[in-house]
């Protein structure tokens, strides 16, 4: 059976990135996956990314690489991983536009029991890690998703990420990538979900055809 597997993130130096980057190898451990990597995209004025040679460059690459996540991915997929990096606790504007543009889709149930998990970036220790995690969960239960985090199912989960979902801590200046662990934790929590998905769909299909 194949799964499909959205990861919808908002990345704008490419530590985000690079969690979702693992994430998808995770996934793809876990059997015959579709798999769609969407980039949601820069809100911020041109202007003001110019100025900014890191951006600028970042921009470029993932733009090129990633298309931005729509209603009809979410659709499309049985499993969804949002990452984001923090913004005071609090999810991206970028990544909070992809969740409030899904009111059609609320309307007609049409991401109910999909599988949801949520992986983050911050800039400090403890710089809002899991308020943001959290914070992103509660519209995803507005739309009835499951949600499927890491918890401690892996001893990974005991040196590196959250138990609420992967997480890495990229410094003031964003110039810290993912530890390696941070990366392990989240390939682990792309198996995991992913395999969770899986289940849920063969209880579908075996619920409907008994």
């Amino acid at each position: 059976m194949q799964i499909n597997v959205l990861i919808a993130f908002y990345s704008r130096y490419g530590n985000t990135r690079a969690l979702a980057e693992a994430i998808a190898e995770g996934a793809k451990e876990a059997g015959n996956v579709n798999l769609r990597i969407r980039r949601a995209a820069d809100l911020a004025p041109e202007e003001l990314i110019s100025a900014d040679a890191r951006w600028v460059k970042a921009h470029n690459e993932m733009t090129s690489l990633y298309e931005e996540p729509t209603n009809d991915d979410l659709e499309w997929a049985d499993a969804v991983f949002f990452g984001t990096p923090t913004r005071y606790g609090n999810p991206s504007a970028e990544m909070k536009l992809v969740i409030d543009k899904t009111g059609p889709l609320w309307v007609k149930g049409k991401l109910i029991d999909k599988v949801a998990s949520v992986f983050v970036s911050t800039s400090t220790t403890h710089g809002g890690n899991e308020s943001t995690i959290i914070a992103m969960l509660n519209p995803l239960i507005h739309l009835g998703m499951v949600i499927v985090a890491p918890g401690y199912a892996d001893p990974i989960m005991f040196s590196a990420g959250t138990p609420y979902g992967a997480s890495s801590v990229s410094g003031a200046n964003a110039d810290k990538p993912p530890t390696k662990d941070d990366l392990i934790a989240a390939r682990f929590q792309g198996r995991r979900v992913t395999e969770r998905a899986l289940m849920l769909k063969l209880g579908r299909e075996a619920m409907a055809s008994s």
